[in-house]
This record gives C-alpha cells, structure tokens and sequence, in this order.
C-alpha cells in the first residue's frame, strides 16, 4: 500500500528541488541520489519506489541549462529528458504512483502569447522540445500532472532585461508553495506568475536594471512571446 503522506522528488540537487528542500510541507518527502535512484536505469526506479512506496513522485531531474548543451550534445539531452522520463513514467504505471512532471512555457509556439493548456504546441529548440517528449510519455499514463512552468531564481541578479520578451515568470521560492496545492489535480496546467515583460518583472527588485532588447539579438521571427493564460491555475488555486 502506498504511503498517503510520502513524495519523492528527482532532481533535488537542482535549482528548484534545493528551494523544495527549504520549503515546509504536511508531506514526509524523499530526495533520492543518483546512486538510489538512477533515471536511466528501469530497474533502479523501480527498486526504490518498491522500497518507499510513495503516493507521488515529482520529476524534476533532467538537463536544462545552458540551452546550447542540448544543441551539442543531443545524445544527452534525450537520455536525460526523453528516456529518463519515459523509465519514470513505466515505473510510476507500475506502482500506481502519481505522477508530477515539470515542463516548461517554451513548448508553445512563442508568438502570439496568452497559451492555454489546450492550445497547438510548437518547440523552437532543441530544450523545448527533449521536454515535450518527456511530455508525451507522461500523457500516457492518466494518473498524472504535467505542468508548463516559467520560474527564476531568487533574487533577480540580472543587470539587463529584455522589455520586448513576454513571459510569467515566478520565483522559485513562490512557486515552491503553491506546487502543493495543486498536487492532488491531473492533465495540464500552466505554472506561472502575472503575464508581463522580463524587464517589468526584473524592474520591482532590481530599480537600476537595464533594457535590452531581445528582438535585437534573437531577429524578429525568434518567438518573444511565450506568455501562458493562468485562469486555470487561478480557478484552482480560489477553491
């Protein structure tokens, strides 16, 4: 039987998963290394969630940064984002386990902005879409949660922004609270902060900041406007 209280989370080394560490929780959570639980090893998965026997496994483990290492190295970003995904989903089916995946904005198209969690999907790199076909993989098990997530890390250390980037981004630290209240929902949800410029939201903790211009340095066919409609993380957060 599945402990009702307990959570393993992935990636806990990690920028987000060291603000999880920190964050207080009702749950009894587990951040398993490497060597206790190997993403790209079937049978490790399975070894450790057979010991810990969890209701819900949050996955953050994976390659992000710097987006150029999935450009380079494609072999690494697919072991990492795509196959390790996929073991985790074949493990959790196994289990009944619940399944929280993080994924990002930058799988929608970034033109037009305002995406909503039913809206055609377009990944512009090589990073959106490794994450896209961790995404796939998740969608097939039903007892799951993806969520498209826009966070940064606390504080805003920037010295430039981009005015002319359309985004929702959220601290980390602010994201971190609200995870747990929307751990029990399934399907899709967008995960993010107020829909607003890079330089508006750097602007509130950094009065010195600069504006830069992304149009400039990306061209003006890069997509500047990954924005995500929030009504549904709202509805949910109201109740």
């Amino acid at each position: 039987m599945l402990n009702k209280k307990r959570i393993i989370i992935t990636g806990g080394t990690g920028r987000f998963g060291s603000v999880l560490k920190k964050t207080k929780s009702k749950y009894d959570i587990f951040y398993p290394t490497k060597n206790e639980l190997n993403i790209l090893k079937y049978k490790s998965i399975k070894k450790y969630l057979a010991k810990k026997k969890p209701k819900f496994l949050i996955h953050l483990a994976g390659l992000s940064r710097p987006m150029k290492i999935h450009e380079k190295k494609i072999k690494l970003s697919i072991d990492l984002n795509i196959i390790g995904t996929a073991n985790i989903v074949k493990a959790c089916s196994d289990f009944g386990i619940k399944l929280i995946y993080f994924s990002t904005s930058y799988v929608y198209p970034g033109h037009k902005g305002n995406y909503k969690e039913n809206h055609p999907l377009l990944p512009n790199n090589n990073y959106s879409w490794s994450k896209l076909g961790g995404e796939s993989s998740v969608k097939l098990y039903k007892n799951s949660l993806i969520i498209r997530a826009s966070m940064t890390e606390k504080p805003f250390v920037h010295k430039k922004a981009f005015y002319d980037y359309i985004t929702n981004f959220i601290f980390h630290d602010d994201a971190a609270h609200l995870l747990y209240k929307i751990i029990n929902k399934k399907g899709v949800i967008n995960f993010g902060g107020k829909k607003q410029s890079v330089y508006l939201f750097g602007k509130k903790y950094n009065k010195k900041l600069k504006k830069i211009s992304a149009k400039k340095i990306f061209g003006k066919n890069y997509p500047l406007n990954p924005s995500m409609n929030m009504d549904k993380l709202k509805k949910i957060l109201k109740n």
